[in-house]
């Protein structure tokens, strides 16, 4: 099968999106398909891959994220597809890729990948003192109203995770498949811990090995939190020695440096590219913290999970469905209080948590099951609209 995403947020400097595509070229290759990602970029150029490759196609930079290109005009996105021919297409964002998609004229089917939930990002988190999650919705119809459209274009709408699927279904979207992700199970495992590696970030915290190792991963954007999870960490740690190693960076990074600048327990790090390093520090820490309670699965608290490490997470949010009582702590979502009180516990019942987190980390779900699932379901779809068209001929 030939798979051509549309991948609207594809970029070489991001975070999430672009971990996860890359696996699913290696997914993609071993079970012998071929996948390639159409991406806006600064030029037009094409990147071979194992099982395909990327086709960058020339783009305007997003205004608000260098990061980033934005697709623009359709034809050039058109011509790639008419080139590929693919048995499927997948957009893999609500917006203007994600149109194009809809709107190519090949008879190959659609299916639209929702990663993001757009409203709980932003002004759920802007009018949270003054309107409770559910008035937001309501608030924002108007988006619910505009996805329904967009949704209406596909022939199947695709979520990696049951949070996201049980919000958009309560907001009137139906046919939600969810796909649950998964992670590199290979790479993230608590046979990682380093010992040396756990007592040599402590330092950096200018704290002994015998404190704990708070881990934060992702980019430095509002939505994640950074400066409550520094404000929160520094609080608890006004009562029992806490470290907090930040990884990550992004347009909210000045906002982030001022939370954290004067502390010395708290550490801010450059995102780390070498997977194998990052999984080896996700195993080496006392536990994983999160700010964000609008993560539509919760990659990296997946993949600390797999690691063993416990996590402190939002009481909202793909993250708290990862949360196992035993190996986690919980607080109410955008509270810096809660947060700090959610550390406390956790530190209080320390090693015990990190015991029962190694022991639950053979539960988290491979990203290769995941794949193997999505692709599945993309063969069928495939597969009935060839059948239905020979059925026609």
């Amino acid at each position: 099968m030939r798979i051509a995403e549309v991948a609207e947020f594809y970029s070489p400097t991001g975070g999430g999106v672009r971990s996860y595509i890359d696996r699913k070229f290696q997914a993609a290759a071993a079970i012998g398909h071929e996948l390639f990602v159409l991406a806006p970029g600064p030029e037009d150029r094409f990147e071979s891959r194992a099982s395909g490759g990327v086709v960058w196609i020339a783009s305007p930079r997003l205004p608000m994220d260098a990061n980033y290109h934005m697709f623009w005009r359709s034809e050039p996105v058109f011509r790639q597809l008419d080139a590929l021919q693919p048995d499927l297409v997948e957009a893999s964002s609500p917006w203007r890729g994600a149109w194009i998609a809809g709107a190519w004229p090949g008879s190959a089917p659609r299916a639209l990948f929702v990663h993001a939930d757009p409203v709980a990002s932003y002004p759920q988190r802007w009018l949270a003192p003054i309107a409770g999650p559910a008035q937001v919705d309501r608030l924002f119809a108007g988006y619910w109203s505009y996805l329904r459209r967009l949704t209406g274009r596909f022939d199947r709408l695709v979520v990696g995770g049951d949070w996201l699927a049980g919000r958009l279904a309560a907001n009137g979207i139906e046919g939600v498949r969810s796909i649950p992700l998964g992670v590199d199970l290979g790479l993230f495992s608590p046979s990682r811990h380093d010992p040396a590696l756990r007592a040599e970030l402590l330092r950096e915290c200018a704290l002994p090995e015998t404190a704990t190792l708070l881990v934060g991963v992702g980019r430095f954007h509002p939505e994640k939190r950074w400066p409550m999870v520094i404000a929160a960490a520094l609080r608890a740690g006004q009562d029992a020695p806490l470290g907090l190693v930040l990884i990550g960076d992004g347009l909210d990074r000045a906002a982030v440096a001022r939370a954290a600048a004067g502390h010395a327990r708290v550490r801010l790090m450059a995102p780390i590219h070498d997977r194998p390093r990052l999984a080896a520090i996700l195993a080496s820490a006392d536990a994983l913290v999160h700010g964000g309670e609008s993560e539509t699965f919760g990659l990296v608290a997946a993949e600390a999970a797999a690691s063993g490490a416990p996590l402190v997470v939002p009481d909202r949010g793909g993250c708290s469905a990862l949360a196992h009582p035993a190996a986690s702590e919980v607080y109410r979502a955008g509270d810096a209080a809660a947060a700090a009180a959610a550390l406390q516990r956790l530190h209080a019942r320390l090693p015990a948590t990190r015991d029962a987190a190694r022991h639950l980390a053979s539960r988290v779900r491979g990203d290769h099951q995941h794949f193997q699932d999505l692709f599945a379901d993309y063969a069928e779809l495939a597969g009935a609209r060839r059948e239905a068209a020979r059925f026609v001929a």
